[in-house]
């Protein structure tokens, strides 16, 4: 006795799957088409669609799709519009081999659209493996298979396929038509072409009575180009043959081992597919029109910093701003503006330094969304006195700071070590550090003494009340853009490359003129921030400094090097390079560089003056007013 027919309502809605059996179907590499998709895109168009299956995996919420192929048309728009009726024509078709020959002789344009529908899928279900084969004269012509017991009504997988094809725009006709009149920016087009056939068993991919040549291939190709000038994102599938690579080379290009259902052959199954990705070309405004900077990024304490972008935040916003993207990578973060300016722009960043002191303030002002320091808790730093190891007191005496300031120093830095939250710690400790470089003239620490001394207001200001001063004003700072922001404390080099990313790198640079030391000009607060710990302070020296950490920028051949692996490991992500007109390499070679990763290379020139400098008359007395450059890779 057979079960009683279930109610449409009462079948679980599925994700759907592909309702045919396909020639060259993509089932298997959906997951590969999958992580190439843009993050957002307006209309998904496919005009060769064939079984749909990236469709019907992602269920785009505006759909186009589109077949030269009548049959499929009629079958798609069936289940969209009247799916009822295509399911009871399926359920009076049987799987014998004289019942097969007569619905396959029959002209799919004498019936309705639900019976020719029906036909459709039970050829498909029933036929010599799933193939879809036409004569020139259009008619379906592959053979019975005798399967023993195929599906050929799949009621739950179509009601999910019909649901996905609700809104979904349905049409027959050519697929330069289809693209012509219904293509724009912002859309993402996928193209799964007849393929190019790679060996002499692969005509069997004749969908409908029309071919696709060789010069049909080139005309595509010609297509992909118009769309990526217009501002689509094209996703290509074809078959790994010489005149693809021709055709697409300078677009990213993937080669992936795969398995032929269709063949008559098992030991013929086995292929190989190429992906192509055609990213939408870029429309940058590099004639920058930089506005004012939001009102958090404005927050952020001010700072004399070496080589700090605090002054070229609003142009460095202007063009980054034009990339879609969820997360930075700051790789050489210094002051930290430029991570908190992606911070208050919503991004998710990873701020990294390798300067423990630069780590520090991200961890305190980027890292950090809630945390402040009480300002009593900063208040009791000031006035106790905290049982300490006199180490700054005994090591840098009478060098930067009096007794009591040195004295004051080794409290507050006992005193900060008791801080068990991290953030609060940082706090304290960027509070710290803030406080030694306002008491310093000039903010570093390449002399001894107090020979530059102007008399200017920090300099008579006490370190407790810049020490207050300034915990304000990093509580101040503090805020939640509702992503989970870190602070890295380790080589550049070693960072990893995360999904849709924009990395930003503003490394020290490399010149012949003068020296990128970070470590001594700021040795001192660099020990403060990790407690000395790791580093061997050199006694003989009057600064008492300790060695500079090794960095590939300190020659010409190490920065080129250095810029050359980290483009290469986050190709994926869009570059943006500060640099300096009178560093090396030179703007021809970096431009060289980058565009051995990148499609795209653009370079936007700034007038800026540094603030601070080194051995300023060497650069042909200009008080080292340089020329800013912006790369940008994409």
């Amino acid at each position: 006795m057979s079960s009683p027919k279930p109610h449409l309502a009462d079948l679980r809605l599925q994700q759907a799957r592909p309702v045919l059996k396909w020639a060259g179907g993509k089932t298997q590499i959906v997951p590969d088409l999958r992580d190439r998709l843009p993050n957002k895109f307006n209309k998904y168009i496919e005009p060769f669609f064939g079984g749909g299956a990236l469709f019907f995996s992602i269920n785009p919420e505006h759909g186009i799709i589109a077949d030269n192929n009548p049959e499929l048309i009629n079958l798609y728009t069936a289940i969209r519009d009247d799916l009822p009726g295509v399911i009871n024509h399926l359920e009076i078709h049987k799987n014998d081999e004289e019942y097969f020959y007569k619905v396959r002789e029959r002209d799919p344009n004498t019936l309705t659209a639900t019976e020719a529908a029906a036909r459709t899928i039970f050829l498909n279900r029933t036929c010599f493996n799933g193939l879809y084969r036409v004569n020139k004269s259009g008619q379906f012509n592959v053979p019975f298979a005798g399967y023993k017991n195929p599906k050929i009504l799949d009621a739950e997988n179509l009601i999910a396929a019909s649901d996905c094809l609700q809104g979904t725009e349905i049409i027959l006709g050519d697929y330069k038509a289809v693209l012509a009149s219904h293509a724009e920016p912002g859309d993402l087009v996928f193209l799964d072409p007849p393929y190019l056939p790679v060996s002499k068993y692969s005509d069997f991919k004749r969908y409908t009575k029309e071919q696709f040549y060789e010069e049909d291939h080139v005309e595509l190709a010609a297509e992909v180009n118009r769309l990526h000038e217009l501002g689509c994102h094209v996703i290509l599938t074809n078959s790994n043959h010489p005149l693809v690579h021709d055709l697409y080379k300078g677009f990213k290009m993937d080669v992936l081992q795969t398995k032929r259902h269709i063949s008559s052959r098992g030991d013929r199954r086995n292929g190989e597919d190429v992906i192509v990705e055609i990213p939408p070309k870029q429309r940058l405004n590099i004639q920058l029109a930089p506005e004012p900077l939001d009102t958090q990024t404005l927050k952020y304490p001010t700072t004399r910093f070496m080589g700090s972008k605090s002054k070229l935040l609003a142009e460095i916003w202007s063009v980054a701003k034009q990339f879609d993207y969820e997360n930075v990578i700051d790789l050489f973060s210094g002051s930290g503006i430029v991570s908190y300016m992606f911070k208050a722009n919503g991004k998710n960043v990873l701020s990294n330094d390798y300067m423990a002191f630069s780590a520090n303030l991200t961890r305190a002002l980027v890292e950090n969304s809630e945390k402040i320091l009480p300002l009593e808790r900063a208040h009791k730093l000031v006035e106790d006195v905290y049982p300490n190891d006199h180490f700054v007191a005994e090591t840098f005496a009478d060098l930067y700071y009096s007794t009591p300031d040195n004295n004051f120093i080794d409290s507050v830095r006992s005193g900060i070590s008791r801080i068990r939250n991290p953030h609060q710690r940082a706090i304290a400790m960027s509070a710290l550090i803030r406080a030694c470089l306002k008491k310093r003239p000039r903010g570093i620490f390449t002399y001894t003494g107090m020979r530059y001394n102007d008399g200017r207001k920090d300099l008579q200001t006490s370190f407790g009340e810049h020490f207050l001063h300034a915990v304000e004003s990093l509580n101040h700072a503090v805020f939640d853009n509702n992503t989970h922001s870190k602070s890295r404390h380790g080589d550049a080099m070693t960072v990893q490359p995360r999904k849709n990313a924009l990395v930003y790198i503003d490394p020290p640079y490399y010149s012949p003129l003068s020296d990128n030391e970070y470590v001594r000009r700021y040795h001192f607060v660099e020990g403060l921030a990790r407690n000395w710990e790791g580093v061997e302070i050199q006694q003989h020296t009057l600064t008492k400094k300790f060695k500079s950490y090794p960095t590939p920028f300190s020659s010409r051949k190490g920065a080129h090097d250095a810029f050359d692996l980290l483009f290469r490991r986050h190709r994926k992500s869009v570059l943006l390079v500060s640099y300096s007109s009178n560093s090396e390499p030179t703007l021809d070679e970096m431009v060289d560089l980058m565009s051995r990763y990148k499609k795209y290379v653009d370079v936007i020139p700034l007038d800026y003056r540094y603030s601070f400098g080194n051995q300023g008359h060497k650069v042909n007395n200009n008080n080292n007013e340089v020329l800013e450059y912006l790369f940008v890779g994409y």
